[in-house]
């Protein structure tokens, strides 16, 4: 079966680099499931797990939003977090997501609501690979 290098990038280090059958992202527009040999593309991510198919074996990860460079032989996946399931600190997360629901629910004027939640989704988003 056919492959196409993955690269996962973070500002501190590169997450992931390995050939891989299948990545399945969640983009801007929807879910994409890339295969060799896709059609180039650049497209915003959400924040999402990514799910890596290689030899049999399935991979996730939890990915931070960031953006997705698909080339024929090539993806590039440069984000503000990523993480593997192994690497997330259960209880860390679930502590992000309680102080997160708790900035939602004060008062309207006291709180940054978009970044309250950004925060929680992250949180829910490690929790879900984690478990």
């Amino acid at each position: 079966m056919s492959t196409l290098l993955l690269e996962i990038v973070t500002p501190e280090r590169k997450v992931y680099a390995q050939e891989v059958n299948m990545v399945s992202v969640k983009g801007a527009d929807g879910e994409l499931g890339i295969l060799p040999n896709h059609i180039p593309l650049v497209t915003p991510l959400r924040i999402a797990p990514v799910v890596i198919k290689k030899d049999g074996a399935t991979e996730t990860l939890a990915v931070s939003g960031g953006f997705i460079e698909i080339r024929k032989d090539k993806v590039v996946i440069l984000a503000e977090s990523a993480e593997l399931a192994g690497d997330i600190d259960l209880a860390r997360a679930e502590a992000s997501k309680q102080r997160a629901e708790e900035r939602l629910n004060a008062k309207r004027d006291e709180v940054d609501y978009r970044r309250a939640e950004l925060a929680l989704q992250r949180a829910l988003n490690r929790i879900s690979i984690r478990k």
